[in-house]
């Protein structure tokens, strides 16, 4: 079996991050899930996730397989929720997981599980025991790895920008 890990990522693996994305928002278009349809998340964000230490990349075959963000600390997006709460309410110490995506080339290896339960783990190393994640109310695929990797649905959030619905779930660890 190949080494599988998460690692923190850097400027260099830029270009690798920007063709998940973009092949992210090209999947999605395909399922007429109008998520990151509107030029989100931008190169400029990409970029400054990655100065900001918030990105990981999962690394399987010697290749960046997936990426995502993790927010350290309190998101504009979760202050408000509807139709449901926060446990321990919404100012309380957090990690929310954001901009997750796997490479086209791996889709349908199962790896959307390994990146959400690394990042689950490093979330716990770096004291948070409150993690959170959102995701359009029609992207069903992506429902379904939240749900798989022990997140409870909690209600929904709207986005700062632009008021967009999203379905919001939580995941307490001890």
């Amino acid at each position: 079996m190949p080494a599988t890990y998460l690692r923190r990522a850097t400027q260099a693996d830029l270009p690798a991050i920007t063709a998940i994305i973009h092949g992210a928002k090209a999947y999605l278009k395909e399922q007429q899930i109008n998520q990151w349809q509107d030029g989100y998340p931008d190169p400029a964000t990409l970029k400054q996730d990655i100065k900001d230490g918030i990105t990981f990349v999962l690394i399987y075959e010697n290749t960046i397989a997936g990426t995502a963000a993790l927010h350290q600390g309190i998101d504009v997006n979760y202050l408000k929720i509807e139709d449901g709460q926060w446990i321990d309410g919404t100012d309380d110490h957090y990690a929310a997981i954001h901009r997750i995506a796997m490479a086209s080339d791996f889709r349908g290896h199962h790896l959307s599980e390994t990146l959400m339960t690394g990042l689950i783990t490093i979330s716990g190393l770096l004291g948070f025991k409150d993690i959170r994640i959102d995701t359009h109310p029609e992207n069903k695929g992506m429902q379904h790895v939240i749900t798989s990797c022990g997140f409870d649905y909690r209600g929904i959030v709207h986005m700062h920008e632009d008021n967009a619905i999203r379905y919001a779930y939580q995941l307490l660890i001890k």
